[in-house]
C-alpha cells in the first residue's frame, strides 16, 4: 500500500481535514464519539477506492474530497450500529464506542453520520452520486437484517452467504468506485467495470475478515479469535467446513453452535475442524480469485500509475493481517 498512500498523500490529508469539518455540531458528544471512531485506525479503503477511481476516470476537481469523507462517514455509522447489535466491546483493538459511551449514544451518533452524509450529498447536487449511495445504504441495511436472520443458520451455503456479503459490505466499495467514475464523467463502458471492481474487492475484503477472525492475534486484529462464531455468524470458513466434514462432525458443530454459551474448549473444537478441512485456506483462495477477476474488469483502462494503485489496493486486501 505504500505506493498508493504516496500517490494519494495530499488527497488523504485533505479527506482527514474534511472529516473534522463535517463532524461540526452544536452537540459536543457527536464530535467526541465521531472523532474517536474515525481516529481508531481504519484502513480508509473506501475513500481510497473512490479517490483512485476518480483519478482513473480523469477527474480534476475537488468534489472527490468531500465525497470520500461521505463514504467513510457511512461506513463509520454502520460500525457504530454493528457494535451495538453485536454487543461488541472491542473495535480495532480499543474499546468500542458503545463500551465507552453506551448503546444509546452510539446509535444516535451513527444516525447523525448517516443524516450528515446525505445532507452533504444533496448540497453537492449530483443526483447520480446520490442515487448510487442511497441505493448502497438501502442494500447495506438489508444485508444487516439478513445476517441477523442467518444467525446460527448452519444450512447457509456459499451462494447465499455471498449475497449477504455483497449487500452488507461490498456494495459500499462498489458505490465508492462508481462515484469516482461519475465524478470523472466516465462513459457507461468505464463506469460499470469500476463498479464491478469495487464489488469484487469488497467481497474479497469480507472473505479475508472471515479468515482472519479464526487466525489473527487479538492484538493485531482488534478482536478475540473466533469472535464471529461467538456471535453466531456463519461465515465462509465454517460453511466450507460444514460442506466437507463427516456427519458426526457436523452434528458436533451443530450441538456446539446451538448452545446459549460457547466455552473456549468448544470454540477450540470448531476452530480445529475448520483448520482440518482448510476452511481458512479455501476462504483465502476464493478471495484471491475475486481479486484476480476484479483486476480483469479494469483491462479496458490503459496501464498507468493510478490503475496500478487500484491493483495494489486489491492486493493489499488479501495480503493484510488485520
Amino acid at each position: 500500500m505504500d505506493r498508493v498512500l504516496s500517490l494519494l498523500r495530499q488527497d488523504l490529508n485533505d479527506v482527514e481535514k474534511q472529516f473534522r469539518i463535517d463532524l461540526e455540531s452544536r452537540v459536543p458528544l457527536i464530535r467526541k464519539v465521531g472523532e474517536y471512531v474515525l481516529a481508531s485506525g481504519g484502513k480508509r479503503v473506501r475513500p481510497i477506492i473512490l479517490l483512485l477511481s476518480a483519478r482513473l476516470a480523469g477527474y480534476q476537481g475537488r468534489a472527490h474530497i468531500g465525497l470520500a469523507s461521505v463514504v467513510e462517514f457511512i461506513h463509520t455509522a454502520t460500525l457504530l450500529h454493528d457494535d451495538v447489535v453485536d454487543s461488541a466491546v472491542l473495535r480495532r483493538g480499543q474499546e468500542s464506542a458503545n463500551a465507552v459511551w453506551g448503546n444509546e449514544a452510539s446509535v444516535l451518533v451513527g444516525d447523525f453520520l448517516f443524516a450528515k452524509s446525505f445532507s452533504i450529498m444533496v448540497r453537492d447536487g449530483n443526483l447520480k452520486v446520490l442515487q448510487a449511495l442511497s441505493d448502497a445504504t438501502t442494500q447495506m441495511a438489508e444485508g444487516e437484517v439478513q445476517q441477523l436472520i442467518n444467525t446460527c443458520e448452519l444450512t447457509l451455503d456459499e451462494d447465499a452467504y455471498i449475497e449477504v456479503v455483497r449487500n452488507k459490505t461490498a456494495v459500499l466499495l462498489s458505490a465508492a468506485s462508481r462515484c469516482g467514475a461519475i465524478l470523472g464523467g466516465a462513459a457507461d463502458t468505464e463506469e460499470e467495470p469500476l463498479d464491478a471492481f469495487g464489488l469484487l474487492v469488497g467481497i474479497a475484503f469480507q472473505f479475508m475478515d472471515d479468515a482472519l477472525d479464526y487466525v489473527a492475534d487479538q492484538a493485531a486484529f482488534g478482536k478475540a479469535r473466533g469472535h464471529d462464531l461467538l456471535e453466531g455468524k456463519v461465515t465462509l470458513p465454517l460453511i466450507h467446513t460444514l460442506a466437507h466434514c463427516t456427519p458426526d462432525e457436523h452434528r458436533q458443530i451443530e450441538e456446539i453452535v446451538e448452545q446459549d454459551e460457547l466455552p473456549q474448549s468448544d470454540l477450540d473444537v470448531v476452530i480445529e475442524l475448520i483448520e482440518r478441512y482448510d476452511g481458512i485456506g479455501y476462504t483465502r483462495l476464493r478471495a484471491g480469485e475475486l481479486v484476480d477477476e476484479a483486476k480483469q474488469r479494469l483491462s479496458l483502462f490503459a496501464d498507468c500509475e493510478v490503475r496500478q494503485g487500484l491493483f495494489d489496493l486489491a492486493d493489499y486486501v488479501i495480503a493484510r493481517n488485520k
